[in-house]
């Protein structure tokens, strides 16, 4: 068994666009793959857990979804990182698409897309953690077993690194 984190994707890996599925769209966090190199380095599988419900919406196709985190693990893995895997919901209940229209266990607050890939990859929950930028990611981590973090800005190299110091000392003592 590994451990991981689990990130979520806008707000932490790239700025919250409301409904990114472009591209031409993403602007890179500052330190986004510079903190996925230093965590594939300290031997961390690396997991995206976001919720996608620009899908269910009708705003983008769950094709577009896929394009776009293609090319986002293409440029972190050219920067030096290794995204494990990524976890998408683009189920929304009350949504206008009726195949989308459903309560997800994969749905943050839910901690469904955490534990299927703790399931899937053999994860030790015990030595996790998540970072995310709202108080929906830090529940799911509390209910997925595992500690949460949360980034409101800056860099995300320099936020990962304080949660690994601060994570190395408590082991330590």
């Amino acid at each position: 068994m590994r451990r991981a984190v689990f990130l979520d994707r806008d707000g932490v890996l790239n700025v919250d666009t409301h409904y990114l599925h472009r591209i031409s769209d993403v602007i890179w966090v500052p330190g986004a793959k510079e903190a996925v190199s230093l965590l594939t380095r300290l031997d961390y599988q690396i997991f995206i857990v976001t919720n996608q419900s620009g899908i269910a919406r009708g705003y983008y196709t769950e094709s577009d979804v896929q394009i776009l985190h293609q090319w986002m693990c293409q440029q972190i893995s050219e920067a030096g990182g290794r995204i494990t895997a990524v976890y998408y919901c683009p189920f929304l209940e009350g949504a206008p698409l009726e195949k989308y229209n459903k309560k997800s266990d994969w749905r943050k607050p839910a901690p469904g897309m955490v534990l299927q890939a703790a399931r899937e990859y053999h994860v030790d929950l015990s030595h996790s953690f998540m970072i995310g930028d709202g108080l929906r990611d830090i529940e799911c981590a509390h209910a997925a077993g595992i500690d949460g973090y949360l980034f409101q800005g800056g860099r995300l190299d320099d936020f990962v690194r304080e949660i690994i110091e601060m994570r190395t000392r408590h082991e330590g003592l």
